[in-house]
């Protein structure tokens, strides 16, 4: 397919990139390149591969949900520099 620079100009000002006008030519040939390419791919036989979403297989890596009991606030607190017995008290941020 013939990549044209009014198709570069309509790419580019989809993705909002201002391509200098030397840089036409160029992105027009990469992009040719890449429908070269996608073209290659598009005619391999993948009748007999199951599709997936990753390549590795995804595991969940973090660790189950488990209710359990919390520390008692007293022992949580007692180690705030300004405790007020229910919370921690810090300096005001905003005015």
């Amino acid at each position: 397919m013939k990549i044209t620079e009014e198709m570069v100009d309509y790419v580019s000002a989809l993705a909002r990139l201002k391509l200098p006008d030397e840089e036409r030519s160029a992105t027009a040939a990469e992009l040719e390149h890449i429908l070269e390419y996608m073209e290659m791919l598009g005619g391999l036989d993948t009748h007999d591969i199951a599709p997936m979403s990753h390549i590795f297989p995804v595991r969940n890596v973090l660790r189950a949900d488990v209710a359990a009991p919390s520390m008692d606030r007293a022992v949580l607190l007692s180690g705030a520099p300004v405790p007020d017995g229910e919370a921690f008290l810090v300096p005001k941020a905003v005015d």
